[in-house]
């Protein structure tokens, strides 16, 4: 009989210093620093159970290291004959971990996508993947927090000095309040993802004079890596410049606590910009990074309780 751990933060099994999320299936790439052990505070239990649990459970571990011992032991028996390499190394990768389940393999499989895949951008903390549209790159060699990819080069900020591009995706986790509502989300966030790229830059200067204006362009449901998300999508006028068009998108992570994710695009308006459909294509090619398979895209089905 197999245990298998309900969701939480479990000790790392390769790197016991820290703690690292269990889906209830597999591990994601989501870890933390241990916090300090809470006192320990006694169920209420009919009487005996507590007796009778804790004897179930030191079987159950008691089981489950002398299987591991059995393995093993067959496993240097076998070795020392004919194919002995490959039975060691498939008992090795049967071995529970500490924590009372199988543990990932560290080789990715074929579906799963590569960090030097070219036709991808990785988000590691979210457990996503965008495609990466002809003409763009990733950006991570550039400072700014939550840049995932840029169109290449700059140019003169028609405003303030500074240099601009003319597109850029950023991503982040939403952490900052308890919205649950991906709709309520996205149409709360696009006048900050406006302003961030054409009102003020981080460093407070103003590369476009300020928003004059704007005008939700495109806005609805949308199916995410299949989970249901929402978008808001805005055309702004500047001061100065051609403006451009902002949109958020908010959808449930995959992987972790399943906390929101706010993937903003800000592409500039005119000939110098990229196209809007680098957005739509962006969004309908959103993946888990454990799951190549699953799609979305404006108009795609979402399954039942997402």
């Amino acid at each position: 009989m197999s245990m298998t751990p309900p969701p939480g933060w479990y000790r790392d099994p390769s790197y016991p210093l820290v703690e690292r999320w269990w889906d209830g299936t597999a591990w994601t790439e989501h870890r933390r620093q241990p916090e300090a052990p809470a006192p320990a505070v006694a169920q209420p239990q009919p009487a005996g159970s507590g007796s009778r649990r804790a004897k179930a459970v030191t079987l159950t571990v008691a089981a489950v290291v002398l299987v591991a011992a059995i393995v093993t032991g067959a496993v240097v028996v076998l070795g020392q004959g004919d194919g002995g390499s490959d039975a060691a190394a498939k008992a090795a990768s049967a071995t529970p971990s500490a924590s009372g389940t199988r543990s990932p393999s560290p080789t990715a499989s074929a579906s799963e996508p590569s960090a030097d895949d070219p036709s991808v951008v990785v988000d590691e903390l979210n457990g996503i993947t965008l495609p990466l549209p002809d003409g763009w790159t990733r950006a991570d060699r550039l400072a700014e927090d939550d840049l995932l990819m840029v169109t290449p080069g700059t140019y003169d900020c028609p405003g303030d000095p500074g240099l601009c591009r003319h597109g850029r995706v950023f991503s982040s986790t939403v952490t900052s309040n308890d919205e649950k509502s991906p709709k309520a989300l996205a149409q709360k966030d696009i006048k900050a993802a406006a302003d961030s790229v054409y009102d003020r830059d981080v460093l407070d200067n103003r590369p476009y004079r300020g928003i004059t204006s704007h005008e939700v362009v495109k806005s609805g449901s949308v199916a995410v890596g299949g989970r249901a998300g929402y978008f808001v999508r805005w055309r702004v006028r500047t001061g100065v410049g051609p403006g451009g068009y902002v949109e958020s998108l908010a959808f449930p992570a995959s992987t972790g606590s399943q906390s929101l994710v706010m993937v903003r695009f800000a592409f500039d308006a005119g000939a110098d910009g990229p196209s809007l459909s680098d957005m739509d294509r962006i969004t309908k090619g959103i993946r888990p990074v454990d799951d190549a398979a699953t799609g979305g895209g404006v108009g795609s089905s979402i399954g039942p309780g997402q």
